[in-house]
């Protein structure tokens, strides 16, 4: 089942939830990506594309059990970023029109701002503010400045928004004023 619009994800079986998640309007994911809400609330923006085996993940830190008495952190994803294939987010803080690509690893102590693309493999687990517009890449996870920011997936959302009705069946959208975010 893929999910598009505005919706409660708690309903679903295909995501494993302890808390809350919510997502945004014109946002997709693959009914094999894994949304967990383990050490407090995911609130993810409008026009996101979540792809099938990405994992976002809100836990823990490994100092800290989830026994001791630590406030909830709110994971917050701006808008119309991608998360690729079997990518691992961990960031409490995305900005917007960011692409995180396959395989790559992003850690929880890391705050991407916007316009920053993930290169496929690389893992960045610092804790660092990484600056608007970053490409990092490569075996060496290298970085450079890009001038513009990545391009929305606007078209591809509109594909699936429009082809997965006819092919899977969709979690309706849940009214505004009945939606707890």
């Amino acid at each position: 089942m893929f999910f598009v619009g505005r919706v409660n994800l708690t309903d679903a079986l295909t995501i494993m939830l302890c808390l809350h998640c919510c997502s945004g309007p014109r946002t997709v994911v693959h009914p094999k990506a894994r949304i967990i809400a383990d050490a407090g609330p995911i609130i993810i923006g409008e026009g996101n594309l979540i792809e099938e085996q990405a994992l976002i993940i809100n836990r823990y830190p490994e100092n800290i059990s989830p026994d001791d008495e630590v406030q909830p952190k709110t994971m917050i994803v701006g808008m119309n970023n991608v998360f690729e294939v079997g990518c691992v987010s961990q960031a409490l803080k995305i900005g917007d029109n960011n692409v995180i690509e396959s395989k790559a690893d992003v850690g929880r102590n890391v705050i991407l701002t916007n316009g920053c693309i993930i290169g496929a493999f690389c893992q960045v687990n610092t804790c660092e503010v990484i600056p608007e517009n970053t490409v990092i890449y490569g075996s060496g996870c290298m970085r450079r400045v890009q001038m513009e920011r990545p391009q929305p997936q606007t078209l591809q959302l509109d594909f699936l928004m429009k082809i997965l009705p006819n092919y899977h069946h969709l979690k309706k959208t849940v009214k505004a004023g009945h939606h707890p975010c």
